[in-house]
């Protein structure tokens, strides 16, 4: 009997993912996320290095601390810290920062993951598909929204909304779900609106 219970610890500690495995497990997660689904839809590679080296550094500050006993408080408050970070010398959007907090969460579950290595694999694997399909379309369709400044004030009111959207829709070539009227400046003869319509 004390041998079974022996053979079965042995297996559960060799389960145990190493450094290394976690850190592969972890870029080739970021890999995937960032090169194959932010890319393909955004176009955009200005924000790869702080992708990447936010993952990185919030992995091995993790990994580290992690060996360290420390408390479930401490953990969350380190958490928040990081997923809090922004930069002040120029904007980033809601969905370069979501991308940024998943890139955050990636590395911080990789790091202080406890399970075997088929467990943490199942995690940041659902957390790329979820991903995934998200931005594909497959759950919900990708509806975007635009600020305008239009010309034409007198167009805003309710009973001029078919006029309006079809004004709207000649402009910009977009086919146009819904319209939300911001400020209006009768003065200038113009008002700022919000169209939100579905990315092709």
């Amino acid at each position: 009997m004390e041998l079974l219970q022996i053979n079965i610890n042995d297996i559960e500690a060799s389960l145990m993912p190493s450094l290394g495995f976690k850190l592969m497990i972890d870029l080739i997660a970021i890999v995937l996320l960032i090169r194959f689904i932010y890319l393909k839809n955004y176009r955009r590679t200005d924000l790869f290095l702080t992708f990447f080296s936010f993952n990185i550094i919030v992995f091995f500050i993790s990994y580290l601390l992690n060996r360290v006993e420390m408390s479930t408080g401490a953990a969350f408050g380190l958490f928040a810290i990081f997923s809090m970070l922004r930069y002040r010398t120029e904007g980033i959007s809601a969905r370069d920062m979501t991308y940024l907090f998943l890139c955050i969460a990636i590395g911080l579950i990789s790091a202080v993951s406890t399970g075997s290595y088929i467990v943490l694999i199942l995690i940041t694997g659902f957390i790329v598909v979820v991903t995934f399909l998200m931005e594909s379309g497959r759950m919900l369709k990708n509806r975007s929204c635009m600020q305008i400044n239009f010309d034409r004030a007198d167009l805003v009111h309710p009973e001029k909304r078919v006029e309006l959207k079809a004004e709207l829709e000649r402009r910009t070539g977009l086919t146009i779900n819904h319209i939300e009227i911001g400020e209006i400046d009768y003065l200038k003869d113009c008002a700022v609106i919000n169209i939100y319509y579905d990315q092709q």
